[in-house]
């Protein structure tokens, strides 16, 4: 043991560059690692924080008993006037109000108003105090963020009449809204004037015994004692960021196992030699396995103190893309130094790893002939029998990812068809670029040798000399790419399926109030074709009026109501087949069915159209648009700040919103892999340039410049992403629609919304290359021609 020590000492005195070259992809796969514990910490405290607090002073919280089915209990008036006899009973209540933007208008998402009790305060704050007064509130860290609101800024609500006022910001909350959604705390009085009817979700009992609680409650009440933290949530969001810093930490393997390989042909005449000094297989096994050791404890530690900035650069990439909003939380501040703990865990899973990848490539240096030491091992070149046995293992792999993918297709809709496509990719990945990468990383390096010049073809002609090693290089970065196809492509198509459900049958404009009061009288407008005004019956019917509604049918190019007459209703098609259908007690003949989508209700009859008005259909003239009508009919309506115009663009853009949140989302986490696996190549680009000493001092000898080497040198790095880059791409996308075809949906495959993201990533994987190639490059560069002639 003692022999390997001093060994694996003498390695790293000798030559600390090539003994550490292995952990360069471990300190940025440690780095992802720990970025995304700290992230998840401060993602965590950041919710946790603004998580609602119960008061010390709450004794019992009583909410409703689970029911199977049938009506659900209220927590109702008479229950808080049974509870009050046996101590203070306080409804924990939450309304729905109307914050009107700068323009004084109200959007179509409500806010959530949080009734809060001037003694019992639930919403911890970030700055500023608790709303006193009856016109104050506090609001929710996301909405102050993006309306650029503090204590003491106005901010302008409609009440539950629809009538605007201003109420004073008293505080921020810690609290995020949800994908931008507005949270509001405000006392008992405001809270009724913006909604009479809020939702109690349980009642506080403060005082009282627990008997005397229960029997005031009744059978159909549940008492329970008050939890100060429901609803923290732990370490939740650590899972939603953990499995990428995963999946980056598996590709700093591939890279740490194929540069570990090359550091060891490298020192195959020094291996070979200690064999033919009498040198044990085991001894050098373990030197390599503690210079392993060590090279990954390093790796730790510079991987520890890289996670801090790296979360920090994502959590403001976060906020500058807006994924800060799906969490509710923005401005994170993670920590940039970690704790001991992190960094002992940085070292011991780098260290872990680090051996890991270094188990297989010790064991078969250890193994080199001691005759290798008088010759030079200048190629890659397997014998026959390894070719042969690598070309069957590759065509069985592949030719099972065929026939698995057929599977998946022929199985579509069902349990089985996923499971299928994973496995056909997992096979089709080991055979084709694992086990035959041999082959196909050159294969395909060789199509961009011949559409380049000299410095191409040079570097194709480096490829097909080291296979197996540009084939390691170019795997972890090809699986990568595979990833951020596939997701993207399948995002685009659940993106285009939607698109086609908002396009059915749908209304050009539909005018609602956002908090489903009544409708004002609608001013007419010049591009509509023809309106329909809905009036709402007591049972989620509406009546029209049968001539307008047919009117506005025939200029959406809707059939299907024909029939329509006074005491006569349409139906959607699901429920074709019923003769009758009933409306606030009145029978109506069924004559007809219309797309449900179109109105948003069911059934609709031709009957009194005396209730409330709360929704008006709008086709438009051909070639109007719809944002000049929402512009026009809101312009015309000063009065109503919360009558708003629903449009097909907006369906359209929400789906655009999500598409570019997840697109932007997948590209983040997953390049956290995509830089990984472009370490890869500054590490085999480190050791290729190494090994070529002698060959590039003869090019400068010949006249080569220092520019044309590191030319030669970017140009090979440049080819090894474009091999990863355009592989995983392609191989992504025919298991994306694989994946499609085997769900049984009918999505068809995006078009330039997602080929534009993977133009733009690929362009940066070249871009990272370039970088990766930066010094080995300037090293090839410096190369003297005669002491690189004389070094080899």
């Amino acid at each position: 043991m003692s022999t390997s020590l001093r060994l694996g000492v003498a390695e790293f005195r000798a030559r600390p560059g090539r003994a550490l070259l292995p952990g360069v992809a471990l300190v940025v796969g440690v780095a992802c690692l720990l970025a995304a514990l700290v992230l998840s910490d401060a993602l965590t405290r950041s919710v946790d924080e603004g998580a609602p607090l119960t008061p010390s002073s709450v004794e019992h919280v009583v909410d409703v008993k689970p029911q199977q089915g049938g009506s659900k209990t209220q927590l109702d008036d008479a229950l808080l006037a049974r509870l009050s006899g046996t101590g203070r009973a306080v409804p924990v209540q939450v309304a729905r109000a109307d914050l009107l933007d700068s323009a004084g208008r109200a959007g179509q998402d409500r806010a959530e108003v949080q009734v809060q009790q001037p003694d019992l305060v639930r919403w911890p704050l970030a700055e500023g105090r608790q709303p006193a007064a009856d016109n104050e509130v506090a609001v929710d860290k996301m909405t102050a963020y993006e309306r650029g609101l503090k204590p003491g800024d106005k901010v302008t609500l409609a009440s539950a009449d629809g009538k605007p006022f201003d109420v004073t910001v008293s505080g921020v909350m810690k609290k995020g809204g949800i994908d931008s959604q507005p949270i509001l705390v405000a006392g008992p009085e405001l809270a009724r004037k913006l909604d009479p009817q809020p939702f109690t979700r349980e009642v506080w009992v403060i005082g009282g015994a627990r008997t005397a609680v229960a029997s005031a409650a009744g059978a159909a009440y549940v008492v329970s004692d008050p939890v100060p933290d429901a609803d923290k949530i732990g370490n939740d969001l650590m899972y939603i960021l953990l499995p990428f810093s995963v999946l980056a930490l598996a590709t700093a393997v591939f890279v740490a196992a194929a540069t570990f390989r090359a550091v060891y042909a490298q020192r195959q005449r020094q291996t070979a030699l200690l064999r033919c000094i009498g040198a044990q297989r085991g001894p050098l096994v373990r030197r390599s396995l503690f210079e392993a050791f060590v090279t990954g404890a390093l790796a730790g530690v510079g991987g520890a103190l890289l996670g801090g900035p790296m979360a920090w650069l994502l959590a403001r990439t976060f906020d500058a893309t807006g994924i800060s909003a799906l969490f509710g939380a923005v401005e994170l501040s993670p920590e940039l130094l970690p704790s001991l703990g992190y960094v002992i865990l940085g070292v011991v899973v780098a260290a872990l790893l680090s051996v890991m990848a270094a188990v297989r490539p010790a064991i078969n240096a250890a193994r080199v002939s001691p005759l290798a030491a008088l010759r030079d091992a200048e190629s890659e070149v397997p014998p026959r029998a390894v070719r042969r046995l690598r070309f069957v293992s590759g065509a069985l792999f592949t030719g099972g990812a065929a026939l698995l993918a057929m599977m998946a297709i022929a199985a579509k809709g069902t349990a089985a068809a996923p499971l299928a496509v994973t496995f056909s990719a997992i096979a089709a990945v080991t055979g084709l670029f694992w086990i035959l990468g041999p082959v196909t990383v050159p294969f395909i390096a060789r199509l961009f040798a011949r559409i380049g010049g000299t410095q191409w073809k040079l570097a194709g002609a480096e490829v097909r000399r080291m296979p197996q090693r540009s084939a390691s290089v170019a795997l972890p970065l090809l699986l990568a790419s595979s990833m951020v196809t596939f997701f993207l492509v399948v995002l685009g198509g659940a993106q285009e399926m939607t698109y086609s459900y908002a396009n059915e049958e749908r209304p050009d404009a539909t005018v609602v109030d956002a908090g489903e009061r009544p409708l004002p009288e609608i001013p007419v407008q010049p591009d509509v074709a023809a309106s329909v005004v809905l009036h709402k019956t007591s049972d989620s019917a509406a009546s029209v009026d049968p001539e307008e509604f047919k009117a506005w049918l025939k200029a959406q190019n809707v059939s299907g109501a024909e029939q329509l007459t006074a005491g006569t209703a349409v139906v959607p098609a699901h429920w074709e087949g019923r003769p009758f259908v009933e409306a606030d007690g009145t029978r109506y003949k069924v004559v007809g069915t219309v797309p449900g989508t179109i109105t948003g209700y069911t059934p609709i009859v031709a009957g009194p159209t005396s209730g409330p008005a709360t929704k008006v259909l709008v086709a438009l003239k051909p070639g109007a648009d719809p944002a000049s009508f929402r512009a026009g009919l809101q312009a015309a309506l000063p009065d109503n700040p919360t009558v708003i115009v629903e449009t097909d663009a907006d369906e359209r853009a929400e789906a655009d919103r999500y598409m570019h949140l997840g697109t932007v989302l997948m590209m983040v986490l997953l390049g956290l892999s995509v830089a990984v696996a472009v370490t890869g190549i500054g590490t085999a680009l480190t050791i290729s340039v190494q090994e070529r000493r002698k060959e590039l001092a003869l090019r400068r000898a010949l006249g080569v410049t220092r520019g044309g080497l590191q030319g030669g040198v970017i140009a090979e790095a440049v080819m090894l992403a474009l091999v990863g880059v355009i592989g995983g791409g392609v191989l992504g996308f025919v298991y994306a629609e694989i994946a499609i075809l085997s769900t049984g949906i009918d999505m068809s495959l995006p078009g330039l919304k997602v080929v534009l993201p993977l133009v733009i990533g690929a362009a940066a994987v070249v871009l990272l290359a370039v970088a990766a190639a930066f010094g080995p490059s300037r090293g090839a560069s410096r190369i003297r021609p005669a002491a690189g002639l004389a070094s080899g």
